[in-house]
């Protein structure tokens, strides 16, 4: 912790709701579950998914807050194994409790049992990876095929134009996904052919419940973090205070920042918003 961010005073929700679901996690953190996102959010938005390292400050952080709050969970789209890789997880020395979710909630890896639990992917998995490559034997230069085993994502970053790229592949990705018993979920620049009825909404509401949360705040930066903030609205009309958090870049959909009852900028601020939580909880 830095001298400057105990200078730092507390984050000021913009929405009433988002204000008590602050307050509840800062009076009873043992009963809280903390769960973000990791791309953009925990980690700024590079070119290459391998490139995709914490940002600074980031692990120093959620180590910190892993032993300070009741629950502290990472919901990402990546593979569970593919995070460990990219975080170090595994070897974050003091660590305390944390939850990695991936695909969605269809993998798990906890630090307590330090094993991965996954389901085998779905056939329509397999067919659809053999028939990108023709399918996108013309696609734009740049676009590239990253295979998380449970799902295949198409990234158009590197193409020399993104949006137009997306925009014509999308049709016909979207009709070999459907084929094929997958959903085709929009991203940053991305397409994700995935097994349908699996989003960040569904993976919360089943850590709320497990983990007997009474109060939740959700961060993230993409469509694919609406569900979760949804689901943040439904616990609070069943009485689970919590407050969502939009982690701001120019790629961040409106309907997200509309949403947030919080936004900070980008992971750097991001990592000063976890830093100010930690310090007011004692860390």
């Amino acid at each position: 912790m830095t001298e400057s961010t105990h200078s730092l005073s507390a984050p000021a929700p913009r929405t009433p709701a988002g204000g008590a679901g602050l307050a509840a996690l800062l009076t009873a953190p043992d009963r809280a579950l903390i769960a973000l996102d990791y791309d953009g959010t925990l980690s700024p938005i590079v070119a290459r998914p391998s490139d995709a390292v914490p940002a600074p400050g980031a692990l120093e952080a959620l180590r910190g807050l892993s032993r300070r709050v009741g629950t502290l969970a990472i919901i990402t789209g990546r593979p569970v194994d593919a995070l460990l890789e990219l975080t170090g997880a595994e070897k974050l020395p003091d660590l305390g409790e944390l939850i990695i979710l991936g695909q969605y909630g269809l993998q798990r890896w906890d630090s307590r049992s330090r094993e991965i639990t996954s389901p085998d992917p779905l056939p329509g998995v397999a067919a659809v990876r053999a028939a990108l490559p023709d399918l996108l034997r013309d696609a734009p230069p740049g676009t590239v095929v990253e295979d998380k085993h449970q799902a295949l994502v198409v990234h158009v970053r590197r193409a020399a134009d993104p949006d137009a790229a997306l925009g014509a592949l999308a049709p016909a990705l979207t009709t070999l996904a459907e084929e094929h018993g997958l959903e085709a979920a929009p991203g940053k620049k991305v397409l994700e052919l995935r097994p349908p009825g699996h989003d960040k909404g569904g993976a919360l509401r089943e850590l709320v419940a497990a983990r007997g949360a009474r109060s939740v705040l959700v961060a993230g930066d993409d469509y694919g973090d609406l569900p979760a903030f949804t689901a943040v609205d439904e616990l609070r009309a069943a009485g689970i205070p919590g407050i969502t958090v939009c982690s701001d870049s120019p790629e961040v959909p409106d309907v997200l920042r509309e949403a947030a009852d919080l936004v900070v900028p980008g992971p750097t601020g991001m990592v000063t918003l976890l830093e100010v939580l930690l310090d007011r909880l004692g860390g």
